[in-house]
């Protein structure tokens, strides 16, 4: 195994209880693509932005909002995304409150989100349906997800905005206490694997992650990360499509 270590940066919008997943992961990519990997976990979209600016991380499993300015800025290319995981999000309200429809949710209400830039673009896609606008409500935005529900729970916010992985992963208790509004179904937008220009171990860290599927201990770290079918590769003109895609959302 060479000396070097390599920093591999996993994007703050992960479920917590993926966690263990990606530790899992980590472990198996160094020993497949014989490598020193160290898996940096920023807590915001601040501290992540901070790790990058600082110009020693090699990998990186972005949002897909992100992804677009590291690649076109950054100097990052996607080599992989994970299969059949696209980034949807929900919109949901308080079980309790008098907003069951898209359509109740007027002017000045308040939403809440964690720091997520691509739900945030893809909900207010969704709420252009019901003509309201990001300058017509006012944003809150919470430390993470389950915060966001709390918000909504307590009445201290109308509606909030969930990545629908998140959501799905919310507790029994607190999904009883909610309504979904409406869950986006867009299949082509997801996170995506991007490594930096001049990376020395591509090649057998691409075909490490891509053949992660191949065996039962891949499958059970694939499994935790909620990703059993595994990784695809992903050529330029796949990503330059879905950052396409991004741009006329914003």
């Amino acid at each position: 195994m060479s000396e070097h270590t390599y920093n591999m940066l996993i994007a703050p919008d992960f479920s917590p209880e993926r966690f263990a997943g990606w530790h899992m992961f980590n472990t198996l990519m160094q020993k497949r693509a014989d490598m020193h990997l160290h898996l940096v976990t920023p807590a915001s979209y601040t501290e992540q932005e901070e790790k990058i600016n600082a110009g020693n991380i090699d990998l990186i499993y972005a949002n897909p909002f992100d992804a677009a300015t590291l690649i076109r800025e950054k100097g990052y290319r996607a080599i992989a995304r994970p299969i059949g995981k696209s980034d949807e999000m929900v919109i949901a309200a308080a079980e309790k409150s008098a907003i069951n429809t898209l359509e109740d949710l007027s002017k000045g209400a308040t939403v809440a989100m964690a720091d997520n830039r691509d739900v945030k673009l893809i909900g207010l896609r969704l709420l252009e349906a019901v003509d309201l606008e990001e300058s017509d409500l006012n944003w809150e935005v919470t430390e993470n997800y389950q915060a966001a529900a709390r918000k909504v729970i307590k009445d201290e916010a109308q509606a909030a905005m969930f990545l629908a992985e998140v959501f799905h992963g919310l507790s029994r208790l607190t999904k009883m206490q909610l309504t979904v509004l409406i869950e986006s179904d867009l299949a082509t937008i997801s996170h995506v694997l991007l490594v930096k220009d001049g990376f020395d171990k591509e090649d057998e860290l691409t075909q490490a992650v891509l053949d992660f599927h191949k065996d039962d201990e891949g499958k059970a770290a694939l499994t935790e990360l909620g990703m059993a079918e595994g990784f695809e590769a992903m050529s330029e003109e796949d990503a330059e499509f879905m950052i396409d895609l991004m741009e006329t959302l914003q």
